[in-house]
């Protein structure tokens, strides 16, 4: 991926994704600031992950999905909690671990498949 911008790109839609799934099936938060409030502490754990891991570097590395996915989990939901006053139960706890691990991780899983194989 030579573009470094997409990854990026590609990492806010996935959350942003996460977030409109989730607050379409609760029926909550549907409007454009119901979203961004949703979003925002999720968001500012991602740019959390990206400055911190300096993901620009190698932006498509599955390490480096790994760890802007727990930063996004993690600073999301203290975030969400201390900051923002919202729910953190534990049934979402997991569903945003695992839906953003697929995501965040997976998409770097695919890349990486898919340039090996081109490179065999």
């Amino acid at each position: 991926m030579k573009n470094r911008g997409l990854p990026f790109t590609l990492d806010v839609a996935l959350v942003v994704l996460f977030v409109f799934i989730g607050t379409r099936n609760h029926n909550t938060d549907q409007d454009a600031a119901g979203i961004a409030s949703t979003v925002a502490p999720f968001l500012i754990g991602l740019i959390v992950g990206w400055i911190g891991t300096r993901a620009w570097q190698k932006p498509t590395a599955v390490a480096t999905g790994l760890a802007v996915w727990i930063s996004t989990v993690t600073v999301g939901m203290l975030l969400r909690h201390f900051a923002w006053d919202r729910g953190t139960a534990g049934a979402f706890i997991v569903v945003a671990t695992i839906f953003n691990a697929f995501t965040l991780v997976g998409w770097r899983v695919a890349q990486e498949n898919i340039v090996s194989r081109r490179r065999s």
